[in-house]
């Protein structure tokens, strides 16, 4: 008994354990060996020292996939989460270091004052004003018997407290970034003040890149001394081959073939919807009128020529063999005027708030509404701006100028494209009662209604067959002599890369959404050279891993690409400088066997040199030198400078910066993102979540 009682009293931490256990397995079944190592059964992370429990993490990331619903991918959802997590833990670090803190009074204050609490009908009085013990015994109510509602509203108060933390700090600081008048002036005198100058320019193109020779231990030792450029995180490059499953001419005909078969058959059939679905049609009865330009180029002529149980085809149409058949004929317009008033009530869509009537109630009024109209159409307009809840047409009178069939509602469409003009009703659709009224129609043209018989063209099993013997040989002939590229040339295969791909990405460039590739190029087993078949939608995936990177710096392989046009550029610059030995302009122009430049009213709001082009640095070289002076050797964009300054003109001074001192202001203070991005930058932040999706 006594080891029963034991076992009683551990149940719950038993039935923790087995749940994050299980969880870890659902990430990654690859993981579950490696749960109950004690470096990775509790942390996800750690932010500034304070480690993030997988516990924690898989309960904000349930939340949020239960908020987000479908919308976001497992991957999307993680990165949100993690992002979300972060940021408010930096902002709670920073508060305490400050010795600030939100507290329960702050965080209710903030709730009962917001618009969706206080003007809720839910929580107010008699008359009408907000009832914060109507609020608290709501919040008691749901907490004792609506769990989920609960937990919904805990989230909501818990995502007010991180705001109420972001908006606070970010408040603090903003307060401390004012601007002086001195600032002011300055910031108006730099911007303002006019240069003339000549220069001399010679382009980095007078070298030929081919004279110019970069060592790797060039590149190694630039990214050694520019590291912050040049970190990277842990990366994989993959190529592959794709086999997709297309169906063939073969394919093609079978289908048609299929389709054709049974024309006679739909011409017969006396229930078409019965029809499609009794021959596995890929496609649905449509219940709607068609316009000629509303149907497939193809038939849409021979249709419209021809009379009711008319059956057209086979024929082709986005990714479907079709067959249609008039079921019925019409004249309509193709555009329309109406007017309504609608009337909601209690459960219909987009219903508001504030709506308490029931649908009896709802029609009662309409009907009422539509008696007053029917016998003075003139008080429509006045009845539509009192009563209707559509208040995009309300202040019109409730009018809608032309549209087309297919915009509205379809039993709204229904009254007002096969009514008459001057017609008034009462017409109920998913949003409540409308009146209507008929304004006005143009274009009567001839409309049918088609019952349509599909079938995708799809590849036979054949062609799948051999699509996937392509993929296993391919894959059998890698193995055996592991040569991915030459094997793949050889048989003419397309080869596609797939560089740069992050550990907790998903998609794979060309492929889409690949959790299960990238996850595999991850795994510790999986080493360059090594391939896999992968079976996706509509294809086969040989991948084969071409590099692996480790979290660091930038290898000088890598690197090249970026490294070496800097490092030529400077070679070239130390070879230009070499060439500007004369004390003048006019000295240089001639060595170099160019000309002296002029450039008038250059700003360092507009830094563009005449003939030579955008050039920054030059032109904050020339506001900080003196006039009449000769500078040399000055490396810009596109070449190297030497230059004078003839002229300087200053903008007239103002009475005070005031406009200036607040425009300087008002842009620091609306930088919150970049101030939160320095701090992230400066917090030590480990993620771990790769051990959730990847296996080892």
């Amino acid at each position: 008994m006594a080891v029963l009682s034991k076992i009683r009293e551990r149940s719950m931490f038993l039935i923790i354990i087995i749940g994050l256990a299980l969880f870890a397995f659902v990430l990654d079944p690859s993981t579950l060996g490696d749960f109950f190592n004690s470096s990775k059964v509790n942390e996800i992370g750690e932010i500034n020292g304070e480690s993030i429990s997988r516990q924690e993490f898989a309960a904000e990331l349930e939340a949020y996939k239960q908020q987000a619903g479908n919308r976001v991918s497992e991957m999307q959802a993680s990165k949100t989460v993690w992002e979300n997590i972060v940021r408010k833990k930096i902002y709670q670090n920073q508060l305490s270091e400050a010795g600030i803190t939100v507290g329960e009074a702050d965080v209710w204050n903030e709730v009962i004052n917001a618009p969706s609490v206080k003007d809720s009908p839910q929580f107010q009085n008699e008359a009408g004003l907000f009832d914060e013990g109507k609020f608290k015994q709501f919040l008691a109510d749901t907490k004792e018997n609506d769990k989920g509602m609960w937990a919904a509203w805990s989230n909501y108060m818990n995502q007010i407290r991180d705001n109420a933390e972001r908006n606070t700090y970010n408040n603090l600081v903003a307060a401390g970034l004012g601007s002086s008048l001195k600032e002011g002036e300055f910031q108006y005198f730099s911007d303002n003040t006019k240069l003339n100058s000549q220069f001399v320019y010679i382009p980095y193109t007078t070298i030929a890149d081919s004279l110019i020779t970069v060592s790797k231990s060039e590149i190694d030792a630039y990214i050694k001394s520019n590291e912050n450029d040049f970190k990277v995180d842990e990366s994989r490059d993959l190529s592959y081959v794709q086999f997709n499953i297309a169906p063939t001419t073969d394919d093609e005909n079978n289908i048609k073939n299929e389709v054709n078969g049974l024309v006679e058959d739909f011409k017969l059939a006396t229930n078409d919807v019965e029809f499609l679905s009794e021959n596995d049609s890929d496609t649905n009865i449509d219940a709607n009128f068609k316009f000629e330009n509303q149907v497939s180029k193809t038939v849409a002529s021979d249709i419209f020529k021809g009379a009711k149980g008319d059956v057209f085809g086979p024929y082709k149409d986005q990714g479907f063999f079709k067959i249609s058949k008039i079921t019925e004929v019409s004249k309509m317009p193709d555009s329309a005027k109406a007017s309504h008033i609608l009337i909601p009530f209690l459960g219909a869509q987009r219903v508001a708030q504030d709506v308490t009537r029931t649908e009896e109630e709802a029609k009662k009024l309409a009907d009422s509404i539509l008696s007053v109209v029917k016998r003075r159409k003139s008080k429509f307009a006045d009845l539509a701006k009192e009563f209707s809840s559509d208040r995009g047409s309300a202040d019109k009178g409730g009018f809608y100028d032309w549209f087309n069939y297919s915009r509205m509602t379809p039993e709204f469409r229904d009254f007002v494209f096969e009514g008459k003009t001057g017609d008034i009703d009462v017409v109920k659709t998913p949003f409540g009662f409308h009146v209507i009224k008929i304004d006005g129609q143009k274009n009567n043209q001839t409309v049918v209604k088609l019952a349509t018989y599909g079938r995708k063209i799809i590849a036979s099993e054949t062609t799948e067959n051999e699509v996937f013997q392509k993929a296993e040989q391919f894959a059998l002939d890698t193995s055996k002599d592991k040569k991915f590229f030459a094997i793949a040339k050889e048989n003419k295969y397309v080869t596609r890369p797939a560089i740069g791909l992050k550990v907790l990405d998903e998609n794979v460039p060309g492929l889409g959404n690949q959790r299960q590739i990238v996850s595999w190029a991850f795994n510790n087993s999986t080493k360059p050279g090594d391939f896999k078949r992968f079976d996706l939608e509509g294809s086969h995936v040989v991948a084969f891993v071409t590099a692996k990177t480790e979290k660091g710096l930038m290898s000088a392989a890598k690197a090249t690409s970026r490294v070496k046009p800097i490092l030529i550029k400077q070679k070239k610059a130390k070879l230009i400088a070499e060439k500007l030995n004369g004390s003048t302009l006019q000295d240089l122009a001639k060595e170099n066997n160019t000309t002296v430049r002029n450039s008038n009213n250059v700003t360092l709001k507009s830094p563009t040199l005449s003939g030579a082009g955008s050039e920054p640095k030059i032109v904050g070289a020339m506001f900080n030198a003196e006039l009449n002076k000769v500078y040399k050797n000055i490396e810009g964009n596109r070449g190297v400078y030497s230059f004078v300054v003839t002229k300087k003109d200053l903008p007239t001074a103002l009475p005070n910066y005031e406009t200036a001192r607040k425009s300087i202001a008002d842009a620091r203070k609306r930088k919150t993102y970049a101030i939160y991005e320095a701090i992230k930058k400066a917090s030590k932040i480990e993620d771990s979540r790769a051990n959730l999706y990847v296996g080892n």
